[in-house]
């Protein structure tokens, strides 16, 4: 990697859409890794930004709280800034203090009443207590101990205890973020050099590709998230046990958000782009030279506090509206269909593709007769839209 210039603020090796070097073509899978990506629905095209970022970070429920509690502070142990997008934490801590943070998140948030494994629990507590009642009827000698009638009691009570440890977690768990949101700055994207880092080494992001990833619970239950992928696994994957290097990016609600999250990542590691206007970016913005020349034009046509403002003004309530308004913004975007600028870096990149729909969410139902499915445009130049956060 090469040194960054002082003059230019930006390494050499920074990301560009507009300027993708040539590179090799990816291997063939192996049948074990076949049969894995079969859980990959699509793999999102590069470039050809939409400029539309995913309501989890367009209308955040956290940062404002964590911002109002660091204070100068959010500037040094925020996960993301205008240089590096963090995906590791690195604790200094003891073992005993994360043997104990362990089991207490997996007691207040697997047995509490909160998300329903607290009703799960108790319900099987029921019927385990019924199905004991009943089969003192065919004992010759019934008993019916204390036990068989207080046990859905006793879980009750314990169930409403880490019910309530889940709720001091929810609101004080900010007040020990020095120890358990000191975001490392080794396993992150870095915008600043066009590099991810990792415990693997560090590669440019352009050698990494975005995939919908169908994943099942042990209810049975599907859901879909957001991999980022490196492209060449024989120069990243853990020799433990073969897996390649990706890194998960959450987005909840439907599949257009995680192509809103990938659009929003690519124009955050593109330097010829303003860093999205997310809040909790916005402490940043000036930091960075392309995002300053952008706002001091006028392009952002927001105050420098937009986001600051409007969380200490709005109530939860408007809060909870403005992102279901943001939430159809998303879902009606042109996500399906789009060129793909990477095709013209890799040797044989497009040929794997699929038809995909014009409605990406037609991805986590059930195919009916209105869903049209359409070849993927050719991208005729490597030039990415200039479309950098609709509003």
């Amino acid at each position: 990697m090469s040194p960054m210039e002082p003059q230019d603020h930006y390494a050499e090796t920074a990301f560009r859409a507009d300027d993708i070097p040539r590179q090799a073509t990816p291997p063939v899978k192996s049948t074990w890794e076949k049969l894995g990506s079969n859980l990959d629905v699509a793999r999102l095209p590069w470039g050809n930004y939409i400029g539309i970022n995913p309501t989890l970070y367009e209308y955040d429920n956290e940062w404002f709280e964590d911002y109002q509690y660091m204070k100068d502070d959010y500037y040094d142990y925020a996960m993301i800034n205008e240089a590096r997008w963090s995906k590791f934490v690195d604790e200094d801590i003891s073992l005993l203090y994360r043997f104990l943070r362990f089991w207490f998140v997996v007691i207040s948030h697997g047995f509490s009443f909160i998300g329903g494994g607290g009703y799960f629990v108790f319900a099987l507590a029921v019927i385990t207590s019924v199905v004991g009642v009943i089969a003192q009827f065919f004992s010759a000698t019934p008993e019916y101990p204390p036990l068989i009638l207080t046990f859905p009691l006793g879980v009750a009570a314990f169930c409403g205890a880490a019910t309530i440890l889940r709720r001091l977690y929810e609101k004080y768990s900010i007040r020990f973020y020095k120890s358990n949101k000191n975001w490392s700055d080794d396993i992150a994207f870095c915008r600043c050099t066009g590099m991810v880092k990792s415990f693997r080494g560090e590669f440019p992001f352009y050698e990494f590709d975005a995939f919908i990833e169908m994943r099942a619970d042990m209810k049975g239950n599907q859901f879909h998230s957001l991999k980022v992928r490196h492209r060449y696994p024989q120069h990243s994957k853990d020799e433990r046990n073969g897996l390649p290097l990706d890194f998960d990016f959450p987005a909840d609600g439907s599949i257009a958000q995680l192509y809103a999250m990938w659009d929003m990542l690519g124009r955050y590691m593109d330097v010829s782009q303003p860093l999205p206007d997310i809040p909790r970016l916005e402490p940043f913005r000036h930091l960075d030279p392309t995002t300053k020349a952008f706002d001091e034009a006028g392009k952002r046509g927001r105050p420098a506090t937009y986001w600051r403002d409007l969380y200490a003004k709005a109530s939860e309530k408007e809060l909870k509206q403005l992102r279901e308004e943001h939430r159809q913004v998303v879902d009606a975007a042109p996500w399906g269909s789009r060129p793909d600028l990477m095709a013209q870096s890799v040797p044989g990149y497009g040929d794997s593709y699929t038809a995909e729909p014009e409605d990406v969410n037609a991805y986590g139902r059930f195919p009916n007769k209105s869903d049209r499915f359409v070849e993927r445009g050719e991208a005729k130049d490597a030039s990415p839209q200039n479309n950098p956060d609709n509003h």
